[in-house]
């Protein structure tokens, strides 16, 4: 494998997705070269240090124009006077083009999921490109509406390898690129985080192992529905369903700590809402803790009903029933792709049709009386899942 391996579209490992795809793809990376050798760009520098990845790769710090107002005034006229949209962002990757990398890996997956990702994502490739680097598109989920947008199969057919992660993506890439003359490669490959570690963890008193229901509540989720706090009050049936109807404890599980995006202020209403209605000693809150710790927990669970993708993920390699709250593709895709037998919509509720305060009671019933088969399927299909995710260390290896 070539020497100084970039990875960028990093936001930082207070979100423990992104921490999981970093740790598994510098983990894969290792295999054939050093941690001397990989670089992690990185919005929140502090965050991975404090977390899983300072022991896996050199992590740099993104250049912020919140710390450099002069050098901010001075792209911005620089940028106006050119009509170039990219001096901007060649001062907040200059640290890392310095590197003059092999390859740049983006491993912010579902960013092509977040309209406002779009722009950053489109000019970090072309600033790569102009300097020659090799650009790989690692892990992603896109809708497939998007690809139908010109601008956007333009940007996407500037990296040389796009790896989706779930065939809805890898098939609507595939019959997009069919009709260009030029095409990068496209590869399915399950996401790494699959591989993720599972480290050992001390239990809470109150959290019973294989018989407790893990919860994972995220404001993105409930920023994507259809309004009134549906989805705050069909987690509190869910958790009232549960707790009156079963001998099962709940574990609060959160799994991005960001101010303005931290799954812990839902999970203390969860909390709050579990207390006012006398279940306060059933129900236990997970602190905050590295990504291969959370999957410690999330892997001694019965079920689990999650918001954040790669705690789903976290819960399906674990082998644990899974109901996932989600708002776009990459929930979808990764669901049909591990249960092909069983209509997606049984696995997956999307916020945004959660009309009904009993919507996840009800979705969460079918898991119960499902709960063999499914378990059978995972224990089928995740050793498969798995070693495809190890592929991504060969593609990588042949860049």
């Amino acid at each position: 494998m070539s020497k100084k391996i970039l990875l960028y579209m990093h936001a930082g490992s207070g979100n423990h997705g992104c921490e999981a795809i970093a740790n598994t793809v510098c983990t894969m990376i290792h295999k054939e070269c050093s941690q001397d050798e990989i670089y992690l760009l990185s919005y929140r520098s502090e965050e991975d240090k404090k977390y899983s990845l300072s022991k896996l790769c050199n992590i740099m710090q993104e250049r912020s124009f919140d710390t450099h107002k002069l050098a901010h005034i001075f792209y911005y006229i620089k940028r106006k006077i050119s009509h170039n949209s990219n001096v901007m962002m060649r001062f907040r990757y200059k640290d890392a083009l310095r590197l003059n990398p092999s390859f740049a890996i983006s491993i912010g997956g579902d960013n092509y999921c977040y309209d406002s990702m779009l722009n950053d994502l489109r000019i970090a490739n072309g600033v790569f490109k102009e300097d020659g680097v090799k650009t790989v598109l690692l892990g992603c989920s896109i809708e497939p509406e998007l690809l139908k947008r010109d601008d956007i199969l333009k940007d996407l057919g500037e990296y040389d390898t796009i790896i989706a992660r779930e065939s809805i993506t890898y098939e609507a890439l595939v019959e997009a690129f069919s009709k260009k003359e030029a095409s990068p490669k496209v590869i399915l490959i399950p996401d790494p985080a699959f591989t993720l570690k599972t480290n050992d963890v001390d239990l809470p008193s109150n959290f019973i192992v294989n018989n407790t229901v893990g919860i994972n509540i995220s404001p993105i989720v409930q920023s994507c529905e259809s309004g009134d706090g549906i989805t705050l009050k069909a987690y509190e049936k869910l958790i009232k369903y549960i707790l009156d109807n079963t001998d099962m404890n709940i574990a609060l599980i959160p799994h991005v700590v960001w101010n303005g995006n931290d799954d812990r202020e839902p999970i203390e209403k969860l909390f709050l809402f579990a207390k006012e209605i006398g279940y306060e000693s059933r129900v236990v809150k997970i602190n905050d803790n590295d990504a291969s710790n959370l999957k410690g927990y999330i892997s001694k669970l019965r079920f689990f009903i999650g918001a954040r993708t790669h705690a789903t993920i976290a819960a399906y390699s674990s082998l644990v029933p899974t109901l996932v709250v989600g708002y776009s593709v990459k929930a979808r895709g990764i669901a049909k792709d591990l249960f092909p037998d069983i209509n997606v919509e049984n696995m997956v509720i999307e916020v945004q049709k959660i009309k009904e305060e009993n919507a996840l009671a009800d979705a969460f019933s079918y898991l119960m009386d499902n709960e063999a088969d499914i378990k059978n399927q995972l224990a089928t299909i995740i050793p498969e899942v798995i070693e495809k995710a190890w592929k991504m260390q060969t593609v990588l290896g042949e860049m």
